[in-house]
This record gives structure tokens, C-alpha cells and sequence, in this order.
């Protein structure tokens, strides 16, 4: 993985100092909070409904075990005991005293982490897929394009203040696991018929207020443009993007006024200024970059393993968990292994300290000391023998990270939501829980199969609810706290915008609501159907009809049953 070099420390440090001194300003009184406020979000610290809350950033998701243990000493020195992992590959504190803030920064700068850049009108972290170097169905690895994307967007004068956040994800596999569709620049990596490589690039996607797919505004570009090519479209964006009304400022607003064949025309005439700068990569500087990102040092193990074999037939417990959390290797004798951080009971992507740190020593004895952040808020060992994958299994069932539930009904991706999040309009933790606690029988999971539910507490869609192929938004209805449902949502290669299936519901509704969306995909799905096909093929209206076909009964806390 990535190491800091002399710049990188340097800026880091003389951030902390600067961060430490304007803090101690604050505390003092020197500074309004008004005047501390962009100086705190610069350094990833918002002010949330009962403390502040800090977001640390996770480069493309990937972590050594030293940073991990980094995160499990913040969390018990500085929080409540967990961190949060977030849609963004992030981690965040939410109960961080703001004194103290200036030391955190100081111990993650002692790790070559920092906040930089998480909060802001700026480019914020670069994601990618958590299978990166691993995947089967990879064509390039994407992180080295990640990493120097990265270090361009740090600190860059000209985009530290743009119109409105801005968020790139690059992916280098056949399949799409970075939701490139759903941000403001994605890159796809692509040969071209000379065997070249260089990218597809999407812009103008993004979820909020307008759930926007992106648009393809260059279908190859060389990878030695990457970074004049993407200077062009912030230089339009920045230029031209709305600054009146923050609900129309994110690029996908000027994107589909200008219509996308005039943004792309307008990104062209002003590449055409920088397209041979020094911004171009060299190959000599990509290959300084990718030799951080070199292979470790895999054993030639047989492709199957006659004493794994045995325990995957002796043990149905064991097989339903490979075939949920385990993921192929592009090496022979290794898997990729998801740790399920959606044990029922549990909030959607916590991790408490002693979680932390046990995953650090896990990643130190069977996976090169490194641990990938998903953006469905999951962690990955991404190089585990196949040969003691029972025996990581047997460990990990013991700290409640083997839940067999990966891409399954509660496998549910949530926002931190009402809990904490200023913003927020209604809870999302405690409707995860309400509809895992209603569906915890791993048997019906299966028998449903694959099914991506996501709930936002609010419009600014941090549970990616719009590509959920179940998704829930919390509304506010007169002062309390309801759920918008839509369906239809996907992420990945056949990314689409779910659609609303009617009006809101209360949160005691929203179990037999998602029951009874289930009931009508049982009862039409055709053959090994997914949801989101029959969804698809059907339409709204065969679930919309049954969901408010009659009044939903709930239980109220006496025990006694109503009807809302």
C-alpha cells in the first residue's frame, strides 16, 4: 500500500499545527464559531445534534493493521468506545470533545492517515473497488490511479473551493463495484482495439435532492490525461457550476442544463489549454506510484484444498458463509473475505475498539497486514489462504464479524442518521434494526437471495437509498418522523434510480412494509429471480397495490396490536 513520502508528512504536519493553533483560538474565545467553522470542516470535524463528529479519510478503502489499531485507540481514548464506517470507505467518531481533536489528528499523522478534505466544497476522498489487486475479473488495478489522483486533489489551490462537494470513484474490473454511475466523475478502465489502456469517463451522477445517473463525456482517454482531462471538467465546473442555491450546485445540476454534448464541448475547448502541461503522467511517475501497490508474497498453493473440501460438506454453517462472505481470488489457493460488520442488534457498519483491534491482528496473521473498507459498510481481508479459511471462520464467529449475510436482506447499508447527524430528518438506526430484528432467519435470507436494501435519514442520501433495490428515506411530516419507500434501485453495471412506490410511512410500519414487498416478489419471481429483476420486469404497481392494499397492522409497545 501507499507509504507517505516528504511531502506528504510535511503538509500533514504543518496542518495538525495550524488545526492545533486555530483550536486553541476557538477555546479561548479569539475565534466565533462562525469563524471556526470552515477552519473545522477543512479538517473533517462537523458539529452533530449531541457532540462533534470527526471523519477520517480512507484512501480507495485500504488500510494497514497499524492504522486499524490507530482507529480502535481513538475510539476508546477519544469516543464512546466504536467508530462508524461509511458509504464513502470512511471511518467516523461521533462523540469527539473538540479539545481533544488536535491530538487525534496528531496520532493519525503518526500513522500516515489524516482528515483533510472529508467535509468541504472540495475533492473529496477517491474511492474504488475493496477487491482492487485481487479481483478475478480485473483488467488493471485501480489504486495507483487512485493514489495519484489523491495526492493532485490535496490541497489543490484551484479546487479547494468549489461550488458544491465533488466525489470520484475509479474502477478497473469488469464488474462495477465502485458505484462509479452514482458520482460526480467516474472513471470505468478500458482497453481500446490497439490493446491500450485508458478510461471510460461518466460525470454528472450523484443522489441528494436529483438522483442523477452519469453520462459518458469521453468513451477513451488516455491514461497519461487523467489529470488534465479532470482539471478540465472542475475548471467548467468551477467556472460555471451555480453558487446561488446549494440544492443546484453539485455538477449533475449544470450537467443536465447545459445537456451533455455542450458540458462535453466546453470541456474540450478548455483541455485543449492544458492537455500537454505538466499535469500529463509520465510513465516513469506511474510506475513510482504502482510500486507501492506491487503484489505481496503469495505461496503456489493448489487451486482446492482437500481438508477445506471436507469441512464445507460436514458443515452447512460453513458453506452458506463461503458462499456469502467469501469472494474469488485472482491467485490460486487464496479468497477475498468480508467480515460482516451487520450482526443483527447491531448498527449498520459500527466496529467497536476490540473489534479494531482484533481485525488488525486478523489481517497480520492471514491477510499481509492489510484490511479494505467496502462501501456497503463492510471490512475485507483481501488475501486469505483457502486453506484456513475454517479456521478464520471459527475466530471471527467468536467477535460477531461472520454473519453469512453478505449482499442479503440485512446486509443493510445505513447512515448514521436522526441518532446523530444534525441534517437528518428522521432515524435510520433504529428501522435497520426493526426490519433485521423481523427478518433474522438466515434460512429465509437465503430462500430470498440477492437484495440490497439502504436507508438515509435524509435527502442528502448518505445510505445511497436511491440505488437501494430497496430504498427508505426518512421524511418529516409535521414535525415527526416518517418513510418514504422506493424500489427498483441499483448500483454496479445496470446502475438505475429506484422509484417511490407512494406515501410515507411510520416507522412502526416499515417491517411489514418491506414484508410486504417480499410477499409480492415470493409470489412472482420466476425461478432463481432476483428481487431487483422481478422489480424490473413487473414494474411498481403489483407492489404498490398489495403494500397499501389494506391497513398495516403494528404492534404497539404494550403489546397490544393497532392499526396506524
Amino acid at each position: 500500500m501507499y507509504r507517505y513520502d516528504g511531502y506528504d508528512r510535511q503538509i500533514v504536519k504543518e496542518r495538525v499545527a495550524q488545526y492545533r493553533d486555530q483550536v486553541r483560538r476557538r477555546l479561548s474565545g479569539e475565534l466565533t464559531e462562525d469563524e471556526f467553522r470552515p477552519l473545522r470542516l477543512q479538517n473533517g470535524l462537523y458539529m452533530q445534534r449531541h457532540a462533534y463528529m470527526l471523519r477520517i479519510a480512507v484512501p480507495y478503502g485500504l488500510l494497514s493493521s497499524l492504522q486499524v489499531r490507530t482507529f480502535a485507540n481513538i475510539a476508546r481514548r477519544y469516543d464512546r468506545g466504536y467508530g462508524h464506517f461509511t458509504t464513502r470507505q470512511n471511518i467516523q467518531f461521533n462523540w469527539i470533545n473538540l479539545e481533544d481533536t488536535p491530538n487525534i489528528l496528531a496520532d493519525l499523522a503518526a500513522v500516515e492517515m489524516h482528515a483533510i478534505q472529508t467535509s468541504g466544497n472540495c475533492v473529496r476522498n477517491i474511492t474504488s473497488d475493496e477487491f482492487a489487486g485481487v479481483a478475478a475479473d480485473e483488467l488493471i488495478d485501480p489504486r495507483p490511479y487512485a493514489e495519484i489522483l489523491r495526492q493532485w486533489s490535496t490541497f489543490h489551490p484551484e479546487f479547494a473551493y468549489l461550488p458544491r462537494k465533488f466525489k470520484i470513484a475509479i474502477n478497473g474490473a469488469a464488474e462495477d463495484r465502485a458505484a462509479v454511475a452514482v458520482h460526480d466523475i467516474g472513471l470505468h478502465i478500458v482497453r481500446n482495439e490497439a490493446g491500450e489502456i485508458g478510461f471510460r469517463v461518466m460525470v454528472g451522477g450523484g443522489m441528494g435532492r436529483t438522483p442523477i445517473l452519469s453520462s459518458e463525456i469521453r468513451a477513451f482517454l488516455p491514461w497519461q490525461h487523467m489529470m488534465t482531462y479532470i482539471e478540465a471538467i472542475l475548471r467548467v465546473y468551477n467556472q460555471y457550476g451555480r453558487r446561488d442555491n446549494i440544492y443546484k450546485a453539485r455538477i449533475k445540476i449544470l450537467v443536465k442544463a447545459l445537456g451533455i454534448e455542450e458540458f462535453a464541448r466546453q470541456v474540450e475547448e478548455e483541455w485543449q489549454h492544458i492537455k500537454d502541461t505538466p499535469g500529463t503522467l509520465t510513465q516513469e511517475e506511474f510506475q513510482r506510484v504502482a510500486a507501492y501497490f506491487t503484489p505481496p508474497a503469495y505461496e503456489t498453493l493448489p487451486a482446492e484444498d482437500k481438508q477445506f473440501e471436507q469441512h464445507k460438506a460436514e458443515s452447512k454453517a460453513f458453506a452458506n458463509w463461503l458462499k456469502r462472505n467469501v469472494h474469488p481470488h485472482k491467485v490460486p489457493g487464496y479468497a477475498a473475505v468480508v467480515l460482516s460488520l451487520k450482526k443483527t442488534g447491531t448498527p449498520p457498519g459500527d466496529a467497536t475498539a476490540a473489534q479494531l483491534d482484533f481485525v488488525a491482528d486478523l489481517s497480520e496473521r492471514y491477510s499481509f497486514g492489510e484490511v479494505r473498507v467496502t462501501h456497503e459498510q463492510n471490512l475485507v481481508l483481501a488475501d486469505v489462504k483457502q486453506a484456513v479459511l475454517f479456521e478464520l471462520w471459527q475466530e471471527i464467529k467468536a467477535q460477531g464479524l461472520a454473519t453469512p449475510n453478505i449482499g442479503l436482506l440485512t446486509d443493510i447499508v445505513c447512515c448514521p442518521g436522526g441518532d446523530f447527524c444534525s441534517l437528518a430528518n428522521a432515524k435510520s438506526i433504529p428501522i435497520a434494526a426493526a426490519i433485521a430484528d423481523r427478518f433474522d432467519d438466515l434460512d429465509f435470507q437465503h430462500e430470498i437471495g440477492e437484495i440490497d436494501l439502504n436507508i438515509s435519514g435524509c435527502i442528502n442520501a448518505c445510505g445511497h437509498h436511491h440505488v437501494g433495490n430497496i430504498g427508505v428515506l426518512g421524511v418529516d411530516k409535521d414535525g415527526t418522523e416518517w418513510y418514504q419507500v422506493s424500489i427498483g434501485g441499483s448500483q454496479g453495471n445496470e446502475a438505475a434510480i429506484g422509484k417511490i412506490i407512494g406515501p410515507s410511512f411510520s416507522a412502526q410500519q416499515m417491517p411489514e412494509v418491506i414484508d410486504r414487498l417480499l410477499q409480492v416478489y415470493l409470489r412472482e419471481r420466476i425461478e432463481d429471480e432476483r428481487f431487483i429483476d422481478t422489480v424490473q420486469r413487473l414494474g411498481v404497481p403489483p407492489f404498490k397495490e398489495h403494500v397499501y392494499a389494506s391497513e398495516i397492522k403494528v404492534a404497539l409497545p404494550t403489546g397490544e396490536d393497532a392499526y396506524a
